[in-house]
């Protein structure tokens, strides 16, 4: 008996010790992503945690210029400053139009504006149905090759095709 209590109790700490140095800080079912500027260096991060069949993310980010930026997933996991366009287009596996008010509907990586305060910090939460963190899923960020989150110099106009009129990319993180 004391063996297989002895067991269950290595394979429970081999178990949240393999977790927690998977990913430090990420929550359970989630991926922590790191948020770098167009120079590279590190202004932020977001945690995207699956529960049931939406995606939460909480993003905290710095240096950025105030006011209000589309945000957006993007289809490929690279964020090659200075410009991001290795992220390619919006994360888009239903190839719908893009922007929330586009009567055709609109790119799963679509994701409501975010507002970044005067001291250039943003604090936001965000809830998607449209993709998944599960892998092996049509909608999952997990993916291949990745996924990215990109933030926009301008606000989403939430219908122009392709990226909502949101200007140049200024800053990137890779979802893996």
């Amino acid at each position: 008996m004391r063996k297989i209590v002895l067991l269950v109790c290595v394979l429970f700490l081999t178990q949240t010790f393999g977790a927690v140095m998977a990913h430090p800080n990420a929550e359970p079912n989630g991926v922590l992503v790191t948020i770098i500027n167009s120079e590279g260096q590190n202004i932020g991060s977001a945690q995207l945690t699956q529960k049931a069949d939406k995606v939460y993310l909480h993003i905290e980010a710095e240096k950025l210029p105030p006011g209000k930026h589309g945000i957006h997933f993007h289809n490929v996991g690279k964020c090659d400053p200075p410009d991001f366009k290795t992220a390619e287009a919006h994360f888009n596996p239903a190839n719908k139009l893009h922007g929330f008010n586009n009567p055709k509907g609109y790119h799963n990586g679509d994701l409501p504006n975010i507002m970044v305060g005067a001291d250039g910090k943003v604090k936001a939460d965000i809830v998607s149905s449209d993709v998944t963190l599960m892998k092996g899923k049509p909608h999952s960020l997990v993916k291949d090759g990745g996924t990215a989150i990109v933030i926009h110099e301008q606000e989403d106009d939430y219908v122009t095709d392709p990226s909502g009129n949101s200007g140049n990319r200024i800053a990137c993180g890779v979802i893996q």
